[in-house]
Parts: C-alpha cells; sequence; structure tokens
C-alpha cells in the first residue's frame, strides 16, 4: 500500500493510487460484503475514483469467480467475480487485477466493485 500517492506517468491518461484512509464497506442484499480502511483510491484519467479493497477484508465466502476477463492497456488483464447475493445485478460486480503492469502494481491484491452492481460503498472517517 503506497504511502504516498503513486502517480503513474502518460499525460493523455494519468492515474493516481492513494491510500484512503477512511472506512469503506460494501454491501449487496443487506450483506456486508467488503468492510476496510486500508482501501486505495486509484483516479484514472477523467473516470470517477474506484475503491480497491484489499482481498483480506472481503467476505470471499459470498463471491463466485466467473470465467469473464478484460484488458485495460494501463492495468493489465482482469478477473472477475459475481456476488450471488444479489442476483442477476450482481453478476460480475467485482474486478480484480492479480497481476497488474508494475506501474499500477500497488493494487495487486485488491478488489473493486461497481457501484451500480452493489447496493452500496460507502466511504466515512
Amino acid at each position: 500500500m503506497p504511502d504516498k500517492p503513486v502517480k503513474i506517468p502518460g499525460p493523455d491518461h494519468p492515474i493516481t493510487i492513494t491510500r484512503q484512509g477512511d472506512r469503506v464497506v460494501v454491501t449487496v442484499a443487506g450483506k456486508v460484503i467488503a468492510d476496510t480502511r486500508n482501501a486505495l483510491t486509484l483516479q484514472e484519467a477523467a473516470y470517477p475514483a474506484v475503491q480497491y479493497v484489499p482481498r483480506e477484508d472481503v467476505d470471499m465466502s459470498e463471491l463466485s469467480r466467473t470465467s469473464h476477463g478484460s484488458y485495460c492497456p494501463y492495468k493489465g488483464d482482469a478477473t472477475y467475480y459475481s456476488i450471488p447475493a444479489g442476483g442477476a445485478r450482481a453478476e460480475n460486480a467485482v474486478w480484480t487485477y492479480e497481476c497488474p503492469y508494475p506501474a499500477v502494481s500497488a493494487i495487486a491484491g485488491y478488489l473493486a466493485f461497481y457501484p451500480d452492481r452493489v447496493d452500496s460503498i460507502g466511504i466515512t472517517p
């Protein structure tokens, strides 16, 4: 986890990774799926910031790995999980870069959640 913001060079597509500091709680179908004070915030270009939660702070028993995958030219290959408790809406709701590119290696071992596929991603002091 970076102690200082990690800035990835690239004027056309900047990426910054910082320690969140606040508590991040992810819920689906009334269940807490993730609860951490060790999240990383990844800000990529003009996209909304994404909270990456350490795997050890995610209830992995609530997730089901899928065969879905995607590729980002800045981060690498992503693998996905669904959250069965959330039904069809929570299909492929979670992604992770198990072997991200070196420039974003801080997110290895972290998972991110699509805000529209979970009930909430709460951030509180």
